[in-house]
């Protein structure tokens, strides 16, 4: 039997001074004006309210804008109520006193004081925490907070860091069951025993058919099998139970199984349990909270139930239950892992809805369907930055990573839900496949002669350029942390060999000694002897007024700069779009000309700004789409007046778009008459180079005029960055000094957060090409006669013939060959035989078959070349 020891921590406290203070014992933040405070006397004697207030400050105030004096009397282990006066009814029933004055919200501080003193605080009076106060699992926004029953004493600190953890339990938003009513320590009732076998309340029934449960609110009995505990401290502080199959109900849509959050008993895996505990609906999860009885009833087996994703009606039916995913599954998102053990998976890799769809209607369908076909692998650990990073096997560092596009098989756990997402315990170690492979270089169909690269270098910001100057806006936050982005960055740019490289996010420092480009530059030239690295120079302090700005590097040994650099700020790109950054560059050892445009095009963030067109549409677009798409047309009107001074019809514009392969900016770009490279080589827009909430696509794109376009032969995104958990960059918060070197290494992978593209050119024009054949030819020793016609300045003629049995090749130039007069005549046994002329005359080329032997099934073959 397992001892009852429910609540034992408060009952010890019985023997504490029964002269305990007034303090606050219930907090309401819940919806409209549902706010309320709670006090209660524990000591065993009235109080005299008089002196008393309840103060509240606002925003991180250090005065108190409402201050609400209390009078009257507070009978001994009695509570008092402050409300709202325009709170709900249930509220004002319970209250003692109301109050029209302002209340606080989520992120303000409350104090009690008695004559000035302060004897119980909830918050950091002097201190703004954003939306909300958080500890753990203890939040103040739309929340009601209980003092947990072995609080006793005030915390009379209120300038002190905000203490949830121990201090208050948590209820659900507009949860008012408790209001009116506290128990301390020494008021704690023995609870009553419950019996294996009697009472029992079916979980199918305490979860319901819907999303939350139909007895939220209801203590219940509960008897099921432990699937899973995960009561330790650093699990997730309870256990999850499931009905035995002959108890299932009939009813697909309601789960056999639940969470319950308690601690104090420990139970095992197989442990048939008795427990009685109220049923709660936290972060969307129903559970069992307030266990005040358990008992083991012995033992038995839970099975489990196999899903498939994505499940025809969801996943609500499973929450709580052991379950068996019989679907080969996808890594889509890393970005929890080393902090949370968290990995989002999906029956494929799941694509932002308008980097493969049309914005609305036909994007808002994909992205439900994306919904659908995902779910979190979790640790069942509530411990943050684990030193063992428990994926992949046996941890994750530097070297041992775990790439978005892995694949997971026989993945198997319980089930649970929070923060609007459904997640998996695993019972067992989930088995990782790599199948999405590093590469230690860009992957190409076809190298050019020159290549041109985007990077975006994530903040790159060198402090004084000395060596100081750290933290500054963005980026490292000291010395240690540059150097460890600046030889990934310096890993990344070298492994691209691109002769001209765009740069997004560089410091926007000018372009001087200590500049952050000058920098990055020296940099690459002390890691590359091979070539010499040099940058455009706009030749100001500061391109714009935005902390980062664009920029171009380049190989002075490949190319050189023949226009005048140039940048605009007008509108729209004097706030929000960076001014673009355009230069003209010739080969160094040809006569070449060609544009380099980089464009970085406002976010999608800051969305409360955002006015008419601008607001999002929900079409899948986000905010501020017509201003990127307003900028598109201004960059394109100004690339029109050639602002380098070149007139060059050759122009490529490369960067961060901030808009999907779909979105309207991308479209813009190609009603303006520029190619966009990636669909036209790929013909689909299953490119990505950034990833986000686990769905990928490109926000870096390259377009090219149609000139240039004709030069373009290859593009790539190379995978260094999106594909990597984030734990790999350079960044050392929350690390342990174990961390800070497994996870760490100057290589290429995690340099940034999106991937760069990568454009292979061939300037030099393509050759024209005659050719042609002459099909089915058969005979024997009578003479068959070709020929062709060619025009003046060609480098070669090659003439060939392929086949079957005997046929000897005779060509002769504007004459009829034969057996005696002829230009060439291989004369060959059978018939694969090919003659080839340098520099050949214009005119007429005879080309004639005659066979010793029969011959059949003869072709005749011929190409002629003119290097241009």
């Amino acid at each position: 039997m397992i001892k009852k020891s429910i609540l034992a921590s408060a009952i010890a406290l019985a023997c504490l001074n029964a002269q305990a203070e007034v303090i606050i014992s219930e907090y309401v933040e819940g919806s409209s004006y549902n706010k309320a405070i709670e006090l209660y006397n524990g000591s065993d004697a009235a109080v005299n309210l008089t002196g008393y207030s309840v103060n509240f400050f606002f925003n991180g105030a250090t005065e108190a804008r409402t201050n609400i004096e209390l009078s009257g009397e507070l009978a001994a282990k009695s509570t008092y109520v402050i409300a709202h006066a325009d709170s709900a009814a249930e509220i004002i029933a319970k209250a003692q006193l109301t109050n029209t004055s302002s209340w606080f919200n989520g992120d303000d501080a409350v104090t009690l004081t008695l004559n000035g003193a302060v004897v119980d605080s909830l918050g950091q009076v002097g201190v703004d925490p954003g939306s909300e106060w958080i500890d753990g699992d203890i939040r103040t926004k739309d929340k009601t907070l209980v003092r947990d029953p072995a609080i006793t004493t005030g915390r009379t600190d209120a300038t002190s860091a905000f203490v949830g953890t121990g201090q208050w339990l948590a209820l659900a938003k507009d949860d008012f069951s408790n209001l009116g009513i506290h128990i301390n320590g020494g008021d704690v009732p023995e609870p009553e025993p419950v019996i294996c076998g009697e009472n029992n309340t079916l979980i199918s029934a305490i979860q319901g058919a819907g999303d939350a449960s139909p007895l939220a609110g209801e203590t219940v009995e509960v008897q099921a099998v432990v699937t899973a505990s995960l009561q330790s401290d650093a699990g997730l502080g309870g256990f999850f139970l499931q009905e035995e199959s002959t108890d299932y109900d009939a009813d697909n849509n309601t789960s056999e199984g639940i969470f319950v959050v308690y601690t104090a008993t420990p139970v095992s895996t197989g442990d048939v349990v008795k427990l009685r505990g109220k049923v709660e609906e936290k972060y969307g999860q129903t559970q069992l909270i307030n266990v005040d009885a358990i008992e083991l009833c012995g033992s038995a087996t839970a099975s489990a139930t196999t899903v498939t994703l994505p499940a025809e009606n969801g996943l609500e039916a499973y929450e709580g239950m052991l379950v068996s995913i019989s679907n080969e599954l996808v890594v889509n998102d890393t970005y929890g892992l080393a902090r949370y053990g968290e990995v989002r998976l999906g029956t494929e890799r799941l694509y932002q809805s308008t980097q493969v769809a049309t914005p609305g209607d036909a994007a808002n369908q994909l992205e439900a369907e994306n919904k659908r076909k995902e779910i979190l692998l979790d640790d069942g650990s509530s411990v943050q930055n684990p030193e063992v990073i428990p994926y992949p096997s046996p941890t994750l560092d530097a070297y041992n990573t775990l790439r978005l596009g892995d694949s997971v098989t026989g993945l198997e756990g319980v089930m649970g839900y929070g923060y609007s997402q459904y997640r998996i315990h695993p019972t067992s170690t989930p088995n990782f496949v790599h199948t999405n492979l590093r590469t230690e270089a860009p992957q190409v169909e076809v190298r050019g002669d020159l290549r041109i690269a985007s990077f975006n270098v994530l903040n790159y910001f060198n402090g004084d350029g000395q060596g100081a100057g750290f933290p500054t806006s963005r980026g490292a936050d000291n010395l240690e942390e540059f150097e460890r982005q600046k030889a990934k960055t310096v890993a990344a740019i070298s492994a691209l060999d691109a002769d001209i490289i765009g740069l997004l996010e560089v410091e926007n420092d000018g372009f001087g000694e200590f500049s952050a480009i000058a920098d990055l530059v020296n940099a690459l030239n002390a890691a590359d002897s091979a070539n010499t690295y040099a940058f455009v120079n706009l030749n100001v302090d500061q391109v714009g007024g935005d902390a980062i700005t664009s920029g171009i590097i380049y190989r002075s040994n490949k190319v050189a700069e023949v226009g005048t650099p140039a940048f605009t700020e007008t509108v729209p790109f004097d706030y929000g779009n960076r001014p673009p950054v355009v230069q003209t560059f010739k080969e160094a050892n040809g006569d070449e000309v060609f544009t380099v445009v980089m464009a970085h095009l406002r976010s999608k963030g800051s969305c409360s700004k955002a006015e008419g067109l601008d607001q999002d549409q929900n079409d899948g677009q986000g905010c501020w789409n017509q201003t990127r798409v307003t900028a598109v047309n201004t960059l394109a009107t100004w690339l029109g007046t050639n602002p380098t001074g070149v007139a060059e019809n050759d122009v490529i514009i490369l960067g961060d778009m901030n808009a999907y392969a779909q979105e309207d900016p991308i479209n813009t770009y190609v009603e303006n008459g520029y190619a966009n490279i990636k669909q036209t080589l790929h013909g689909n827009s299953l490119d990505y180079s950034y990833v986000y909430q686990g769905r990928i696509g490109s926000l870096d794109h390259a377009f090219a005029s149609n000139t240039m376009m004709e030069k373009v032969k290859s593009v790539t995104d190379w995978h260094i960055n999106a594909d990597e958990p984030v734990a790999l960059d350079y960044n050392t918060e929350y690390k342990s000094d174990t961390h800070k070197a497994s996870l760490y290494a100057a290589h290429a992978y995690r340099a940034s957060d999106h991937d760069p593209v990568v454009i292979d050119l061939n300037l030099a024009k393509e050759p024209t090409i005659i050719e042609g054949e002459f099909t089915g030819l058969a005979g024997w020793f009578w003479w068959q006669h070709r020929s062709i016609e060619l025009p003046a300045g060609f480098d070669k003629l090659e003439v060939s013939i392929t086949g079957q049995g005997e046929a000897d090749l005779y060509v002769r130039h504007k004459k009829m060959p034969n057996f005696f007069k002829y230009d060439c005549r291989p004369y060959l046994w059978g018939s694969e035989e090919s003659c080839v002329f340098d520099e050949p005359a214009e005119g007429k080329w005879n080309f004639r078959l005659r066979g010793l032997f029969p011959y059949y099934n003869v072709t005749i073959k011929y190409k002629a070349t003119k290097a241009n």
